[in-house]
C-alpha cells in the first residue's frame, strides 16, 4: 500500500525547487508489481531500506515518480486526503503543471546523495535542498529545558509538530527562533511522552549537546517473575522494575502520573511513557481477566491456572519481551504455540504409515494437551480426516497402557454416525477392543468397561444412560460434531459435562453456528471452570471485551487447518451459482404472495403483536416465499399452521420451518412449473452424459419427494437419505451409493437432506453437487459439498447453487456474506460461519 500526500502551497515550494511531500507506505505486505519502479526511486533517493515518513524533491524528482505511477490513484493533497487527484492523461491534475520547465534536464541523483557502500544512514536533523530527506526539526538542550528548532513552514509536519509544543507549554524565543521549555518536571515528561515521535515520526536530529547532557536518562522497563503454585499453575508478578528506585516511589509516580523515576544515589533517570503504562494496564487487566479498567500497578501478582499458560505468555510477550518461562511452563505452552516443537505421538507403525504429514501433526497435538490433563477442539475444515486423528490419539493412549484395568476412551457422536466410527476404528485401529453401546446392545455394569478399550455410544443414548457413564472414569472422552453443545442448557451438554475424563476432545468443523457463544458453551464442556462467565446484561466494550478475552484463551485449543493449506494435491473445488429466471405464473406467484405477506405482517405489527410473534410470522412467511422459488408444488390449499413445521430433517434449533408435509397457501399450486426443476434436468442430464455422479441436497424433504417423481419418469436410479430413516437404512443407502452390490446398477444421483446427511458421510464416488435452495449458514452448505470434496476425492468436485434472481433467495446470498464476516476474526472469513438471525435480518429479507 502507497499513499503520497502533496502540499497545498506545491505552486511556490516547485518554484524553489523543494517540494516537501508524506509518504505512507505499508512494509508489512509484499508491494504489488505496479508499485515497484515507484518505490525503487524513493529508496535510492532516501538511500534507506526503510523511507522517512516525509521526504523533499525537486520538480524533476516529483515529475519522475509521478510518471512511475500514472494512472493510479496514489496522489493526495494532505488537507483533502479522501480524495485523490484525478488523471488527465499521463498528467496529475492540479500537480504537473507546476513541475514543469522548459528545457529542463531530466533528474538525476545529486553527486552528494550517490549510494554509499555499507549501512551508513543519512542525517535525519540535515537540512537539504538537493532533494531528499530533511526535516528540519532539531532537539537541543538537556533534562532542565528544551529547546526545539522547526521545519520551514512548507514542511507537511510543520503544523502538527508546532501544535505539539505549544500544547506542552513551548515558548518561542523571537531573538533564536526556537521553542523552549525551562522547566524540568515538564521537560522528563515531555520526553517520556513524545521522545519516541520526535524520533521516529518527525525524524528529528539531536544534537550532540543534547545526547552529552542525557546520556543518564533512561527507559523503565517491564519485568516479570513467574513462581510454582501448589494449585499446579503460577503467581506471576508483572510490573514496572527501574534499579535503584523502591517499590514505593514507583507506586507514588504512577499514581501522581509522573512520567518518570529518579535513583538519586545513583543520579539515574527512568522514563515511563504513558504509552507503555498504558500497556501494562491492559496486560494486567488482561491475566486478571478484569474489565474494570484498573490502574495500573507498579506490581501485580496474578494466579495463572495451567491451562491458561499459553494466553498468558502471549500477553506477556507484549510487554516484557525478555522474559523467560520456568522449563516446565515452557514445556506446557510451547508446543502448543509452535506445533513444530510437538513430540509425536506413539503410535503404531502400521497407522502411522497410513497418516498424512498434518495428520502427524494433529495426532501429536492432541498427545501433547492429553499428557498435560488438558483438551482441545479440533476443527480442521470437513473432509481432513478428524476422525482418523482421533483414533490416532487413542491408539496411543492404548500403546502406553496396554491390557485391561486402564481407563478406556470413550466417543460420543450422533446415532446416524455409530456405525461409521465402529468401522472406522476396526480398520484403522484394530487393537483397540471397540464396544459399541447403542440400542439393545449395551453394557450392564460399569465394571464391565474396564474389559474395553474404547466405548461408542450416542449422544441420546449417553444422555438416557447417564448414571451408568457417571460411574466410569474415562481416560479420553472424544464428542465428535461438538456442534450439538452449543447450547449448554441441553441435556447432552449437561451430561458431558458430568462424566468423569482425564483429558476431553471435541470434533467439528463448525464450532462457531450462530455466535461467540457457542464457543462458550463448548469450552464448558471441553475444560469447565476455565472460561470467566460474562456479567449478566454486558454490552458495548464491555461485551467486545470479553469477547476479545475469549479468542485469547481458547485460541491455543483450537487447531483448525484448510485443505487449500494441508492437503494441496486435493482436487479443485468449483463453486457456481446458477440464477434461474422464474417461470412467468411462478413470478406471478410469487407477487401474490409477497404482496399478501406484507399486508399480513403489517397488520400483525399494527395489532401489537409480540416480538416472538412477529418472528414466527416473518419465518412462515420467508417459507412460503422460498417454497414458491423451488417448486409451487410445495405449496397447498391449507392455510398456515398454527406452529412452525419441522420434519425429521431438521432437529431442534433449526432458525425457520421446514415444510416436510405442511401446505400452507390457498392457490391452487399444482399446475405450476418450476424454474430450478427446469435447471436441475439440464444439470442432470449433461453430468450423466459426461460419467459424473451426483449429490443433491435440500432442506425440504417435499421437495426431495418430487424430484424422486421426476427420476422415477426419468428411469434413473438414485439413493435417498433423510432424517427419518433408522441407522441401519441410511448406512445401507451410503453403502448403495459407494459400492453397489455386484450386478446392481450405480446409482448416479444421491437425494440427501441437508441437515441430515450435511455431516459424517464420506462419499467421494459423487463428484458434483447440487443445492437446490440456499441456506443461511453457509458453513452448513459448505460441509454438506464437503461430503464429496474430501481426502480420496481423485476428481474435480463442482458445486451448484440453484437461485432464483429477484427474489428472496438473492438476500439470502448477500446475507451469508454479512454473517460470515462478523466472525472473521476468530477464523478466516471463508471459515467463519453464520451469525443469529435477528427480526431485522429476517425483515431485510422481505423487503
Amino acid at each position: 500500500m502507497l499513499r503520497i500526500y502533496l502540499p497545498p502551497n506545491l505552486p511556490a515550494a516547485a518554484a524553489r525547487d523543494a517540494i516537501p511531500i508524506k509518504l505512507e507506505i505499508d512494509l508489512a505486505a509484499p508491494p504489488a508489481a505496479a508499485l515497484l519502479p515507484a518505490l525503487a526511486l524513493i529508496q535510492t533517493w532516501c538511500n534507506s531500506q526503510k523511507p522517512p515518513a516525509f521526504i523533499q524533491l525537486t520538480r524533476a524528482q516529483l515529475r519522475q515518480l509521478i510518471a512511475a505511477l500514472a494512472g493510479q490513484p496514489l496522489f493526495f493533497w494532505i488537507n483533502k486526503p479522501a480524495v485523490s487527484l484525478a488523471w488527465n492523461d499521463a498528467a496529475l491534475q492540479g500537480a504537473s503543471e507546476h513541475l514543469q520547465e522548459a528545457g529542463e534536464p531530466e533528474a538525476r541523483i545529486p553527486e552528494a546523495r550517490k549510494p554509499e557502500s555499507g549501512n551508513r544512514k543519512p542525517n535525519l536533523s540535515a537540512s537539504s535542498s538537493s532533494g531528499t530527506l530533511a526535516s528540519g526539526l532539531l532537539v537541543d538542550g538537556s533534562e532542565h529545558y528544551l529547546a526545539i528548532s522547526l521545519p520551514s513552514r512548507e514542511s507537511v509536519s510543520y503544523h502538527t509538530i508546532l501544535d505539539l509544543l505549544k500544547t506542552n507549554g513551548f515558548a518561542l524565543e523571537p531573538s533564536n527562533r526556537k521553542w523552549w521549555l525551562r522547566n524540568r518536571h515538564k521537560v522528563l515528561n515531555f520526553l517520556a511522552a513524545h521522545g519516541d515521535d520526535l524520533r521516529d515520526t518527525y525524524h528529528a536530529g539531536f544534537t550532540d549537546n543534547f545526547k552529552k547532557n542525557t546520556a543518564r536518562i533512561t527507559r523503565a522497563e517491564v519485568a516479570c517473575d513467574a513462581t510454582p503454585a501448589a494449585s499446579g499453575g503460577y503467581d506471576l508478578t508483572l510490573g514496572l522494575r527501574a534499579e535503584g528506585v523502591s517499590e514505593n516511589k514507583i507506586h507514588d509516580a504512577i499514581a501522581s502520573s509522573r512520567s518518570y523515576l529518579e535513583d538519586a544515589e545513583n543520579k539515574r533517570i527512568y522514563l515511563v511513557p504513558p504509552a507503555q503504562l498504558d500497556r501494562l494496564a491492559r496486560a494486567q487487566n488482561a491475566l486478571a481477566s478484569d474489565n474494570t479498567g484498573l490502574a495500573p500497578a507498579a506490581r501485580r501478582t496474578h494466579r495463572i491456572p495451567a491451562a491458561a499458560l499459553a494466553e498468558a505468555e502471549g500477553i506477556i510477550e507484549e510487554i516484557a519481551p525478555h522474559f523467560q518461562p520456568p522449563a516446565a511452563w515452557r514445556a506446557r505452552s510451547e508446543a502448543l504455540r509452535n506445533l513444530s516443537k510437538l513430540a509425536p505421538a506413539p503410535l503404531p507403525a502400521q497407522l502411522d504409515a497410513l497418516l498424512r504429514p498434518y495428520q502427524r501433526i494433529g495426532a501429536a497435538w492432541l498427545w501433547h494437551l492429553r499428557n498435560h490433563k488438558l483438551g482441545g477442539i479440533l476443527a480442521d475444515e470437513m473432509g481432513l480426516g478428524k476422525t482418523l486423528q482421533a483414533l490416532a490419539l487413542l491408539a496411543a493412549a492404548h500403546s502406553e497402557s496396554p491390557g485391561s484395568g486402564a481407563a478406556p476412551g470413550l466417543v460420543v457422536c450422533p446415532a446416524s454416525l455409530v456405525e461409521n466410527w465402529r468401522r472406522e476404528a476396526a480398520h484403522f485401529t484394530p487393537r483397540l477392543r471397540a464396544f459399541i453401546h447403542h440400542g439393545n446392545n449395551r453394557l450392564a455394569r460399569a465394571a464391565d468397561a474396564a474389559s474395553h478399550d474404547l466405548i461408542i455410544t450416542s449422544y441420546g443414548t449417553l444422555a438416557r444412560d447417564s448414571a451408568f457413564f457417571s460411574k466410569i472414569e474415562f481416560d479420553i472422552l472424544i464428542a465428535d460434531e461438538a456442534q450439538h453443545l452449543k447450547n449448554r442448557r441441553t441435556q447432552n451438554a449437561r451430561t458431558l459435562r458430568s462424566l468423569r475424563a482425564r483429558s476431553r476432545f471435541l470434533l467439528t468443523g463448525t464450532p462457531l453456528e450462530n455466535s461467540l457463544d457457542d464457543l462458550r458453551s463448548l469450552f464448558e464442556v471441553l475444560m469447565p471452570g476455565y472460561l470467566a462467565p460474562v456479567p449478566p446484561g454486558a454490552r458495548g466494550d464491555e461485551r467486545a471485551w470479553h469477547d476479545e478475552r475469549l479468542r485469547a484463551r481458547t485460541a491455543p485449543y483450537i487447531l483448525r487447518r484448510t485443505k487449500t493449506a494441508v492437503a494441496p494435491e486435493l482436487p479443485e473445488k468449483i463453486e457456481q451459482v446458477i440464477y434461474c429466471e422464474l417461470e412467468p405464473a411462478q413470478a406471478a406467484l410469487y407477487r401474490d404472495v409477497q404482496q399478501n405477506t406484507e399486508r399480513e405482517l403489517l397488520a400483525l405489527e399494527t395489532s401489537g403483536a409480540s416480538e416472538n410473534a412477529i418472528r414466527l410470522a416473518t419465518l412462515t412467511q420467508l417459507l412460503r416465499l422460498r417454497q414458491v422459488c423451488c417448486d409451487p408444488r410445495l405449496l397447498g390449499r391449507a392455510k398456515p399452521p398454527a406452529e412452525p413445521v419441522r420434519d425429521a430433517a431438521h432437529p431442534e434449533g433449526s432458525p425457520y420451518p421446514d415444510s416436510g408435509s405442511s401446505t400452507i397457501l390457498s392457490p391452487d399450486s399444482s399446475n405450476f412449473a418450476s424454474a430450478k426443476l427446469a435447471a436441475f434436468r439440464e444439470i442432470l442430464s449433461e453430468a450423466i452424459d459426461d460419467g459424473h455422479r451426483l449429490l443433491v441436497f435440500s432442506q425440504f424433504t417435499k421437495l426431495l419427494a418430487l424430484v424422486r417423481e421426476e427420476l422415477d419418469a426419468q428411469q434413473i436410479p438414485f439413493a435417498y437419505l433423510d432424517g427419518s430413516m433408522s441407522v441401519r437404512a441410511r448406512q445401507a443407502e451410503v453403502d448403495r451409493f459407494n459400492n453397489p452390490p455386484a450386478g446392481a446398477p450405480e446409482p448416479p444421483v444421491f437425494l440427501i437432506s441437508l441437515k441430515a446427511g450435511g455431516t459424517g458421510l464420506n462419499l467421494t464416488a459423487a463428484d458434483t453437487v447440487v443445492h437446490f435452495d440456499p441456506w443461511w449458514n453457509p458453513a452448513v452448505e459448505a460441509q454438506a459439498t464437503d461430503r464429496a470434496h474430501r481426502i480420496g476425492q481423485k476428481r474435480v468436485v463442482t458445486s451448484y447453487k440453484l437461485i432464483c434472481s429477484g427474489t428472496v433467495e438473492e438476500k439470502v446470498l448477500q446475507l451469508q456474506e454479512s454473517k460470515r464476516a462478523l466472525l472473521s476474526d476468530v477464523f478466516e472469513a471463508s471459515d467463519a460461519l453464520s451469525a443469529k438471525l435477528t427480526l431485522t435480518d429476517l425483515k431485510s429479507l422481505l423487503a
